[in-house]
């Protein structure tokens, strides 16, 4: 019995020095696993890290970049401190380099035994060099950028200048690859901005060399442009407009393909925006177009976007503020100093005046990365005095159409009259479709003038310029309206035609006579190229911003002598005669002169619709990339308006000196006919 009170005292006493032992066993592993892990990483643990983690990201990036040039500055988008990470490794093999050398010297020297004062002399290895260059590139020193000649970029070295001072100004460069290197400022100002010459040796961004090698190819049909304007019911004159000259076009794009090499070009992809025809601008052009109003406007635009279409472009049009938010929706509100990144929208854009300032207010801020991309149609042209908008606060020119500060190029005018200007122009109309031209070369000739003018007040105070070509022929009219008060009553008035039964009338008319106004149209052209004589009335003083309502406010200076003064200066007589309308002898003459003899139909080349088509893609080709033509504010200095545009605002010089100034004009591709 007494043995067993024992055995349980011993028991315990083994279960607690067991729990003690087991306590304080645990307490010392622990202590020793903290004391093990807050001990510092030798450098030479953390350097197997550093190379075992630097190889793995090497082979992913070498994955991800399979494709890339090599080279420092060959990817596109690659951050400047993938060199550091290169230059641990590099650093890493070339110490097992130096002492593989050792080894090899010393077997050499060893081997041969002789020759070893010379083993002595002191030359700095190549393993050394190297060894300082990589210290150098870790402690982030910049290798040498050799750039190319920058011939035809004239701005790119002050904007590298400009980079080198400001390129921390906006986070966006950094994002761009910029990192404070010549050779990064070059890349962004090439590829970005396009202020500058792309280096041969980059890789091109893929979405870009997809877009390079997207070849233009020209069209000849019109289903798909059809199928776009069908969506716009302002669209619906130039629509039919388009459909009665379809056979001269297609005819137009097949001669020009078997003329010029059409078939390298790239595909641009186009905005076309028609502020003139959205709400906002309150013009009502469209909803006019058949009961008289304006159609110059239509016409340009009308062959604008045909020959864009069948040149092999990627068009997209717009005549509402929504379309126009909805294709820029990606860019608009981007504040940053630098366009968006990724795919362009647009590399191109055609807009008028009015919808310039639509295509600003949606973008806001942003809208200075596409101010290079604008081509902007401008009937009666933008001189430079009125563009540079600092020079025109100082002349005190009050405009609302000028003050953009664009490359005076980029304003796209009507007729060749600006010469600091391009010539857009527009095609005349000339014949129909294939069965109407059998019909119309069988028309003959009736004694019978058209007097150009659509509306009533057109005509006022005109009876007695009228009367006297009452006197030897019929006078005919296209006014529209109940209101004819100023309309003799000897005139057979027609009302608004078609595009189609026009032509038919022209056909029969020898006389095509001008009231004055509206000033510079497509109408003139089109009755002589079906064989009208036009009488031109002849303003003397000429008429200008200074004497006459219709120029206040136009960006313009030039003076017009007579209402259609391309007509005067280089067509002419017999198919032109400038007379003054309050000279009743002057008119009379000129109407026996129209009546004695045949007039055949005349057509300039650049009034054609392979003229059209022509200049269009000498434009596009020859301004290509488009932001080639930007340039310094201060190169748009009104200084460097051309004594040739000068001389032409003064109505001064025949048609050789005129001649010489459209070929001398910067942006001109225009093919005069003899």
């Amino acid at each position: 019995m007494a043995l067993f009170p024992l055995w349980k005292l011993s028991s315990q006493k083994l279960g607690f020095f067991l729990v003690t032992f087991g306590f304080i066993w645990g307490m010392m592993l622990l202590h020793f696993t903290i004391q093990q892990r807050t001990q510092p990483e030798s450098s030479s643990m953390l350097r197997e890290q550093i190379l075992d983690l630097s190889k793995r990201y090497i082979k992913a990036l070498a994955e991800e970049n399979r494709n890339v040039v090599d080279g420092p500055y060959a990817g596109v988008m690659t951050a400047y401190d993938l060199k550091k990470t290169l230059a641990v490794l590099l650093d890493n093999i070339l110490q097992r380099i130096g002492k593989l050398e050792s080894k090899v010297d010393n077997l050499v020297i060893n081997g041969t035994g002789t020759n070893s004062t010379n083993s002595t002399t002191a030359v700095p290895s190549l393993v050394a060099l190297e060894k300082i260059n990589v210290a150098d590139i870790i402690n982030g020193a910049q290798e040498k950028c050799v750039l190319p000649p920058m011939d035809g970029y004239p701005h790119c070295e002050g904007k590298i200048k400009w980079m080198k001072d400001m390129w921390r100004s906006d986070p966006c460069y950094a994002e761009y690859g910029v990192d404070g290197s010549t050779c990064s400022f070059f890349i962004y100002l090439s590829e970005v901005e396009n202020w500058c010459p792309h280096l041969p040796w980059r890789a091109k961004n893929p979405v870009e060399e997809a877009d390079y090698y997207s070849v233009a190819k020209i069209r000849k049909d019109f289903n798909l442009l059809y199928s776009m304007m069908k969506k716009h019911e302002e669209f619906r004159w130039m629509r039919l407009r388009i459909r009665r000259m379809a056979d001269a076009w297609i005819q137009a794009i097949k001669s020009l393909a078997g003329k010029q090499n059409l078939a390298t070009r790239k595909r641009k992809k186009v905005l076309v925006h028609l502020g003139l025809l959205t709400k906002e601008s309150g013009f009502k052009i469209a909803e006019t177009a058949f009961s008289g109003g304006p159609l110059g406007e239509l016409v340009q635009w009308s062959d604008l976007i045909t020959s864009l279409y069948l040149l092999g472009h990627d068009i997209r049009i717009s005549a509402s503020l929504a379309e126009l938010k909805e294709i820029m929706k990606k860019v608009v509100g981007n504040r940053s100093g630098c366009p968006t990144v990724g795919d362009r929208i647009v590399e191109l854009i055609y807009i008028d005046i009015v919808g310039l300032a639509q295509f600003k207010k949606t973008l806001g801020p942003s809208w200075v990365h596409y101010q290079c991309m604008l081509r902007v149609l401008d009937s009666f042209g933008t001189e430079p005095e009125f563009n540079h908008a600092n020079y025109a606060q100082s002349k005190g020119h009050k405009t609302p159409w000028g003050k953009w500060n664009l490359n005076p190029q980029q304003f796209y005018t009507m007729f060749p009259h600006t010469p600091d200007n391009s010539f857009l122009g527009f095609v005349v109309e000339q014949h129909l479709n294939s069965s109407d031209i059998h019909h119309i070369n069988e028309i003959k000739r009736q004694n019978q003038s058209l007097v150009y003018g659509k509306v009533d007040s057109f005509w006022k105070n005109k009876k007695m310029y009228l009367d006297i070509i009452h006197t030897y022929m019929e006078v005919h009219a296209t006014v529209y309206g109940s209101s004819t008060k100023n309309i003799p009553s000897y005139v057979k008035n027609h009302g608004i035609l078609s595009g189609r039964d026009l032509q038919f009338l022209l056909r029969e008319t020898k006389l095509f006579a001008g009231l004055g106004f509206p000033y510079e149209g497509p109408a003139p052209l089109e009755a002589i190229a079906n064989g009208c004589a036009f009488l031109n009335p002849k303003f003397n003083p000429p008429k200008s911003s200074k004497n006459t309502d219709f120029f206040i406010g136009k960006p313009t200076l030039r003076e017009l002598t007579s209402q259609h003064p391309y007509a005067e200066v280089f067509i002419g007589r017999p198919h032109v005669w400038t007379v003054d309308l309050s000279n009743q002898e002057e008119v009379e003459d000129a109407v026996k002169a129209i009546l004695s003899q045949k007039i055949e139909p005349y057509m300039p080349y650049e009034f054609t619709c392979e003229g059209m088509l022509q200049r269009i893609n000498a434009f596009i080709e020859k301004q290509s990339p488009p932001c080639d033509l930007r340039e310094e504010q201060g190169s748009f200095y009104p200084g460097t308006v051309s004594r040739l545009s000068i001389t032409l605002r003064q109505g001064r010089g025949a048609r050789g000196s005129q001649w010489t100034a459209a070929e001398k004009a910067p942006g001109f591709s225009v093919q005069w006919s003899s």
